[in-house]
């Protein structure tokens, strides 16, 4: 089984490894809590998908990275230490493009989703924004590498990692990587999904 890993291109919009990257994140989000509350109705993983491109295309222009495995069974977006945090005129450019696939409701629900920026740590380290397998490779080592090479470089730095996990049941994963929820977020008072906020201490 290939666990190799190769960065994508900074340019994902309108590419067919864009397209590819994009199918294989609405599938992987299709029953995520965040995803689901965010992007509700028909064709939603499709949606979703849309938008999750959209937010790693916007992590890419910023200075982040879009990592897969060799053939597509999963994807990470990888955000170095010293990028600039994410800006309210970063989220305005971001609103004309998914717009469509959010629907009004989605836009609305969007905003307090946003809150999350508050509660990033201020110390030096790397982001990981988006983790997704394919549930068809759910599993079998995929997610894992393309996680241990980076706390590996981040241990090499002498700097930390942090991540938002949609879900409680992927806690225990990234825990094997020395991982450790730091808070849970309850996302719009309550009124919305948990996250929970994980931090590694560099090694």
């Amino acid at each position: 089984m290939d666990h190799s890993i190769r960065r994508l291109p900074d340019r994902l919009r309108g590419t067919e490894e864009g397209r590819a990257t994009e199918r294989l994140l609405g599938r992987a989000f299709a029953d995520d809590p965040v995803w689901s509350w965010l992007v509700r109705g028909r064709r939603s993983a499709e949606r979703a998908g849309r938008v999750l491109l959209e937010y790693a295309q916007g992590q890419v222009d910023r200075g982040g990275q879009v990592w897969v495995t060799a053939h597509g069974e999963a994807a990470a977006v990888w955000v170095p230490p010293g990028t600039p945090p994410t800006r309210n005129v970063d989220l305005l450019r971001l609103l004309p493009r998914v717009l469509r696939p959010l629907g009004p409701g989605g836009l609305l629900r969007l905003a307090p989703l946003a809150e999350t920026d508050r509660h990033h740590p201020r110390e030096p380290h790397w982001y990981l924004s988006v983790l997704g397998t394919d549930p068809d490779h759910q599993g079998r080592g995929f997610g894992g590498a393309l996680v241990t090479p980076f706390v590996a470089r981040a241990d090499d730095e002498g700097v930390g990692c942090y991540l938002e996990s949609s879900k409680e049941a992927n806690v225990p994963f990234y825990r094997r990587f020395g991982f450790e929820v730091t808070e849970v977020l309850h996302v719009d008072r309550g009124r919305g999904p948990d996250l929970w906020l994980m931090w590694r201490d560099p090694r």
